[in-house]
């Protein structure tokens, strides 16, 4: 009889290999999965279509046409839902079913998880940028060049991070059969007050006043940037208060994933 032989690599592969492929089979399984790729691509759009195009296409605020206003605002409003359920509540989901210690059984790198499930929000992310821009040109008349949708890739591709961040502190906090719920109960508030919805001087002043608050005010400002429009704001002001909230954010992420190393 005959004994079986297993034949090892003769080479362990490269980390970037590694974190590559973790990126690939990431991307995919969100992909098909479909509660979670038609909404977060499907929303913005749907959002945009009605309140960007139909009731507003031909509507000029400051110098700027509302749909490119409310472009910028959904294009904004899809990046976070892509970072917060994808990672928050794809995050509670994989703490639950123990996905997520199996990873960290495995030789995989244990940063190649969080990176690759954040490179996936950021391709959703840039999908929807590339969508609404298609949208705005063709049904609203929008006028945007080659070069201010690069810009707007480059500072969706950053303006995840921030709410990546919460993200972590969602998954580490909410138990999976809620994190919807209460990604929900943050996502859209925050969305509403920061001026994504509308442009922000159309809410109340109370309100205008507040906005300031919310690291969505302060990214669809940088957003607006990219179009000129003239009451965008100090930049450094908008790219300072966001790197203090992604670093409050990673502060307490990493305070409660300690806590539960210890308690577990």
């Amino acid at each position: 009889m005959s004994s079986a032989t297993i034949t090892l690599p003769a080479t362990r592969p490269s980390v970037l290999g590694i974190f590559l492929t973790e990126v690939r089979y990431e991307f995919v399984r969100s992909l098909r999965t479909r509660a979670y790729s038609l909404s977060v691509i499907g929303f913005p759009l749907v959002f945009y279509l009605f309140f960007g195009i139909l009731m507003n296409r031909n509507q000029n605020f400051h110098g700027i046409s509302v749909a490119t206003n409310m472009l910028a605002g959904y294009a904004v409003f899809g990046a976070i839902g892509a970072s917060l359920f994808g990672i928050g509540v794809g995050l509670a989901g994989d703490l639950s079913a123990g996905w997520l210690e199996l990873k960290r059984a495995s030789p995989m790198p244990p940063l190649a998880y969080l990176l690759a499930k954040c490179c996936t929000a950021i391709g959703f992310a840039t999908i929807i940028v590339t969508s609404l821009t298609i949208m705005g040109i063709t049904a609203a008349g929008a006028h945007i060049t080659l070069l201010q949708y690069l810009q707007m890739v480059a500072l969706i591709a950053l303006g995840c991070i921030p709410f990546a961040s919460m993200g972590l502190v969602l998954a580490l906090v909410a138990p999976f059969n809620a994190a919807p719920g209460i990604a929900n109960m943050i996502y859209l508030p925050m969305s509403f007050l920061g001026g994504l919805w509308m442009p922000i001087e159309v809410l109340p002043v109370f309100l205008q006043k507040f906005a300031p608050v919310f690291p969505t005010y302060h990214l669809k400002q940088l957003m607006l940037g990219i179009f000129h429009y003239p009451n965008a704001g100090s930049t450094s002001v908008h790219w300072l208060a966001l790197a203090i909230f992604t670093a409050l954010m990673l502060l307490c992420a990493g305070f409660l994933f300690r806590r539960r190393e210890q308690n577990s």
